[in-house]
């Protein structure tokens, strides 16, 4: 995208010294010592810090080197509007939010008949809770629908063993490993909901993904999702309340009419994931700088 915008673009791991007039960092506490090297060098030259859901809702809070990040960027970049809140007062007038873009695959991605394929995406990590929608398949009546496709890889053997374990004996879950992008956006594009079961999130990348794709989310209560999808979205549940789950996705199953204030509020937000809005959120904070 800065490349559309005109702009020539390098892209690092670290900075490691040379010419540049700005400098657009991602994560507080791991960038901080790029943050702090590009500073001492071009004094002048703007930094803008891009915050992840680990800096604004765990590292700005207690690490020295996030919160020194912070005292030397120019501005802030989050991913949905609630994330503004959690910066300390005095950083929050230079805060922008800029949404994910997403783009919809190409093809024919009608779901499967006779069944209500609920997607989860995402790695087998623990902030993610990721067993909480097989769990809550399992609560279900032996006549629903509802049928768990999981894409994620796992990060440890025992993590994939759990995985094998629970598809193993619970007939509603399938766990599929891990996927190319490419793939998950197929599946997610064909499946009549996403689940959201993470503890916390930035502003999660799969949401984007699903307003694209026009397939309504049900999404743990939390702030990363709430500040997407908005307070009056009715597809939130409690972080953690399997029960509060089941009954969520029992009722998008089961009453058509619920399920279609779901699919239209999130049609609603669709241009809010559009690239040319992304695209012009960042030219307008370049050209501020």
């Amino acid at each position: 995208m800065l490349r559309e915008l005109g702009h020539r673009v390098v892209v690092e791991q670290s900075y490691d010294g040379g010419s540049g007039d700005l400098l657009v960092a991602l994560h507080a506490r791991r960038s901080a010592p790029s943050v702090e090297r590009f500073g001492a060098e071009h004094p002048k030259a703007p930094i803008v810090l891009a915050l992840t859901g680990t800096d604004v809702y765990g590292d700005i809070r207690v690490c020295a080197a996030a919160q020194k990040a912070l005292e030397q960027a120019s501005c802030f970049v989050v991913l949905q509007r609630l994330a503004v809140d959690e910066l300390p007062e005095p950083f929050r007038s230079r805060c922008h939010v800029i949404y994910q873009s997403a783009v919809c695959p190409p093809g024919d991605h009608r779901p499967r008949p006779n069944v209500f394929d609920v997607a989860v995406l995402g790695h087998l990590r623990q902030v993610k809770d990721p067993f909480r929608a097989a769990a809550a398949a399992r609560l279900l009546d032996g006549t629903s629908p509802v049928r768990i496709l999981h894409a994620g890889a796992a990060p440890d053997d025992e993590m994939a063993a759990e995985a094998r374990a629970e598809a193993g004996s619970n007939p509603r879950y399938r766990w599929l490993g891990d996927l190319p992008r490419w793939k998950a956006l197929r599946l997610l594009a064909r499946s009549r909901l996403l689940a959201l079961t993470s503890v916390a999130e930035g502003g999660a990348n799969v949401v984007s993904e699903a307003l694209a794709c026009s397939v309504p989310v049900v999404s743990s209560g939390i702030p990363g999702s709430v500040g997407i999808l908005g307070a009056d979205y009715q597809g939130y549940f409690p972080v953690g309340d399997t029960e509060a789950l089941a009954s969520l996705l029992e009722r998008a199953a089961g009453d058509a009419r619920f399920y279609d204030k779901l699919r239209e509020a999130c049609r609603g937000l669709r241009m809010l994931v559009d690239p040319i809005q992304e695209r012009r959120s960042w030219r307008d904070l370049l050209r501020s700088l």
